[in-house]
């Protein structure tokens, strides 16, 4: 009678044992077991901003006891790779950066939480339209938006007076005018812009600037169209006419501003921060430097790059992983962050902020370059494609682009050799 009751006592104390380990695992625990963890990774901020990160996780936590987050910053060049990794292995964080050149990892089927079954209208609307729609996928939004950038142009205001000119380019048409004048004026180059295939994104941007659909709904070449031919042409024409350094064949967007610091070109296309390093490295050229908006086309589309966060449809802990990922994306927590690190915001307040939108009495020209680009932002959109093969496509337009420039292809068989490629690929 004794081992009887003593066995089911054992029993019981094992059926115990598998309801316990079976509750842990469906709640992630930090070693803490009276803490649940949110793992959360992001690209390329350490250890620049690990202050601000360790501060902001620690006012989070501090908000909600029983939550910690444990915070993993992957470098840019490793991201995607760990993150098609960790969906294969359904190892994802809670809440992962992604960033718009990655966008095309949001249309994995079954991967992320569809936020707009739990998400209401008045949330959404904080932030920037458009910036929203950049994080959807088929109209369904599987990203909260973060922080963006978007360039601008900086133009060596001395170097355009000797050129006789009064005002920077707008489009693509008056860029062309404005590399010739200059070139004749002063034997400089106006601009540099890379076409090697790794640092091409601005010369295919430029693409959706001037009216180009590079890839179709069904993932298949659009660019070979009449529009498409003139882009193609209006590069080769720059190239062939002397109006671009050699170098843009072969070196990449540091050798632009080591040119625009020499004084050997008219303007720069980057971000706002450039003027501070300008100003820092080359004092003159800095103080002769001027901020207007970036080079747009017929179409007026302004390109950027933006970063959201992406919840793990695996993710055990939904409700407080997307708690997280307002609380990073908040007016409050923006505000702090985009004036450290010199980003732009996703949220409408954030944007309306006197720092973005009016200039100081002393305005310095980084102030101006500020205002410029926070006022691109209304509508700026991404405008390279979401494919998982964007760097092929990259690599396939810029080396029949490059092969017309060198004559060896004409315009019509270079761009109708790149979009077989893609097909084919």
């Amino acid at each position: 009678m004794f081992y009887i009751v003593k066995w089911q006592r054992f029993r019981l104390f094992a059926i115990f044992g598998l309801i316990l380990t079976f509750l842990i695992s469906c709640t992630t625990l930090s070693p803490n077991l009276n803490t649940q963890e949110i793992k959360f990774w992001t690209i390329q901020l350490q250890p620049q901003f690990t202050n601000y990160f360790n501060q902001l996780i620690t006012d989070f936590e501090a908000d909600n006891p029983g939550l910690s987050v444990r915070w993993v910053d992957v470098s840019w060049s490793e991201m995607e790779s760990k993150i098609e990794s960790a969906i294969l292995t359904e190892t994802l964080p809670d809440v992962v950066n992604l960033n718009s050149s990655f966008a095309h990892l949001l249309t994995e089927p079954n991967t992320w939480l569809n936020l707009d079954t739990i998400l209401s209208d008045s949330v959404k609307n904080e932030y920037l339209s458009n910036l929203w729609q950049a994080s959807q996928i088929n109209g369904k939004s599987f990203g909260i938006p973060w922080y963006a950038t978007t360039n601008i142009t900086i133009y060596n205001s001395q170097l355009f007076q000797q050129a006789g000119l009064e005002q920077p380019p707008k489009n693509y048409s008056e860029l062309a005018e404005v590399a010739k004048q200059i070139k004749e004026k002063t034997d400089k180059y106006a601009f540099f812009i890379s076409f090697l295939p790794e640092e091409f994104s601005e010369v295919l941007e430029s693409f959706g600037k001037m009216g180009v659909t590079l890839i179709d709904v069904d993932g298949k070449a659009a660019f070979n169209t009449p529009t498409g031919q003139t882009v193609f042409k209006y590069w080769v024409d720059l190239y062939q006419d002397g109006l671009l350094p050699k170098e843009v064949l072969t070196k990449g967007i540091q050798a632009g501003i080591d040119l625009y610091q020499a004084g050997e070109i008219a303007m720069l296309f980057s971000g706002s921060e450039a003027i501070e390093a300008i100003s820092e490295n080359t004092p003159d050229i800095g103080q002769a430097s001027e901020p207007v908006s970036q080079i747009t086309g017929e179409t007026g589309k302004k390109s950027m790059m933006l970063m959201n966060l992406a919840i793990s449809s695996n993710t055990k802990l939904p409700d407080q992983a997307l708690k997280f990922a307002l609380f990073i994306t908040n007016n409050q927590n923006q505000t702090a962050f985009t004036q450290e690190t010199n980003v732009l915001p996703s949220i409408t307040q954030t944007l309306e902020n006197n720092y973005f939108q009016n200039l100081p009495s002393n305005a310095s020209t980084q102030d101006k370059a500020r205002i410029i680009s926070a006022n691109q932002m209304l509508k700026a959109e991404v405008l390279l494609p979401q494919v998982k093969n964007l760097n092929e496509l990259k690599q396939i337009i810029s080396q029949n682009l490059q092969a017309a420039m060198l004559a060896e292809k004409t315009v019509d068989q270079a761009i109708a050799d790149a979009a077989s490629e893609w097909d084919n690929l």
